[in-house]
C-alpha cells in the first residue's frame, strides 16, 4: 500500500477496515450533499452496485439529510428485472434507501425493453429532469479495470468513452459478462462535482497499481479516464 503512487491530484483515503472505509465515505459523502442541498432545489447521487459498497449503504441511509430533493440513480445497471439478485436496483432499494433516504428519488436505468437497446428511449426519458453536472459519483473498479459498465471488451465503448458523446446512458455488451447491462456515458460521470472510487481488497489495489502504470491506455482500462485531480480513492483491505 505504502509503495502505490497515486496521480497527483488524486487523493488516498485509505482505512483499516471496510466499516471504518464505508463510514468515512458516508461521512463525506453526507457533507458534499448537505452543501448542495443549500445551493440548488436537488441534489443527485449516483452510486455502484456490488457487495463493496453495502456498509456504505447502510452508513449514508441514516445521515439526516433532507433525501426528499435528492435523485438517486445507478452509474450502470444489468438489464435485469428487479426481483433478479443480479439487479443493482434491488441492491439500492433494499439498502440505501432505507432510514432517513427512503424519501429520496429513485431514477431506475432498467426501463422497458428487451435489450438495453431497446430501453434506451425510456431510460432517457426517466433521466430528462436530471440537473446536470451530476454531484455526487461513487464508482467501483473491476479488476479489468472497467467501471460503471465502461468494460474493455463492451462494443460500445467507444461511443460510450467519446468526449463528443451527446448520450448520458448506452448499452453495454461486453462478450466477459453474462448479462447485457446500460451504463451512464463518460461524459456525465467525468464532470460529476464529486467522485469517489470506493475499493476493497489487495487485487483491487493491484488493478490500481496496473491502471496508473500506463494512464495512456484508457480504453483497455477504463478506470484511467477517472485517475485525475479531484477523484478520491477509498480503499480498504
Amino acid at each position: 500500500m505504502s509503495d502505490l503512487r497515486l496521480p497527483e491530484g488524486v487523493q488516498a483515503r485509505f482505512g483499516e477496515t471496510p466499516d471504518e472505509v464505508a463510514l468515512n465515505l458516508a461521512d463525506a459523502v453526507a457533507e458534499f450533499l448537505a452543501v448542495r442541498l443549500k445551493q440548488a432545489p436537488r441534489a443527485s447521487l449516483v452510486v455502484s452496485g456490488g457487495s463493496t459498497p453495502l456498509p456504505f449503504f447502510k452508513a449514508l441511509s441514516d445521515k439526516n439529510l433532507d433525501w426528499s430533493r435528492v435523485d438517486v440513480l445507478l452509474a450502470d445497471e444489468r438489464w435485469v428485472d428487479e426481483d433478479d439478485p443480479a439487479s443493482n436496483a434491488r441492491l439500492v432499494r433494499g439498502n440505501l434507501l432505507q432510514n432517513h433516504a427512503a424519501s429520496a428519488r429513485f431514477l431506475s436505468l432498467k426501463q422497458p425493453g428487451a435489450t438495453p437497446a431497446e430501453g434506451l428511449g425510456a431510460v432517457k426519458a426517466e433521466l430528462a429532469d436530471l440537473a446536470l453536472p451530476l454531484d455526487v459519483l461513487v464508482l467501483g473498479m473491476g479488476n479489468d479495470g472497467h467501471t460503471a459498465s465502461l468494460f474493455p471488451d463492451a462494443p460500445e465503448l467507444a461511443h460510450a468513452m467519446s468526449p463528443e458523446c451527446q448520450d448520458i446512458v448506452s448499452a453495454a455488451t461486453p462478450a466477459s459478462q453474462p448479462q447485457k447491462r446500460i451504463t451512464l456515458t463518460w461524459p456525465p460521470l467525468r464532470d460529476a462535482r464529486f467522485t469517489a472510487l470506493h475499493l476493497k481488497g489487495e487485487d483491487k489495489l493491484d488493478t490500481l497499481e496496473k491502471a496508473i502504470s500506463d494512464m495512456d491506455r484508457v480504453m483497455e482500462m477504463p478506470v484511467r479516464a477517472f485517475l485525475k485531480p479531484g477523484l478520491q480513492v477509498f480503499w480498504s483491505p
